[in-house]
């Protein structure tokens, strides 16, 4: 599993949680976005654990930047397992 898959992945989970269109990129962050406050981040990361099958650790997900971050987070995440 490459970025580019995981965020298309991504693009797909995004069509479902936001109520407007966003488009995926690797440079998009939360501060990008007026819609995504702390409880869509906890709806987000629960939607990505259950559909990556994978668990974050505590703290992880909070460094990461931008999606591009969060998608490499995903990669070496869905690796451990």
């Amino acid at each position: 599993m490459n970025r580019s898959e995981v965020l298309a992945q991504l693009q797909a989970l995004f069509n479902d949680i936001f109520l407007e269109p966003i488009m995926v990129t690797a440079e998009l962050s939360a501060a990008d976005v007026e819609e995504w406050d702390s409880l869509l981040q906890i709806t987000i990361v629960v939607a990505v654990e259950k559909a990556f099958g994978i668990r974050f650790r505590v703290g992880e997900v909070e460094k990461t930047r931008n999606l591009g971050d969060f998608a490499d987070l995903i990669i070496k995440t869905k690796a451990g397992n």
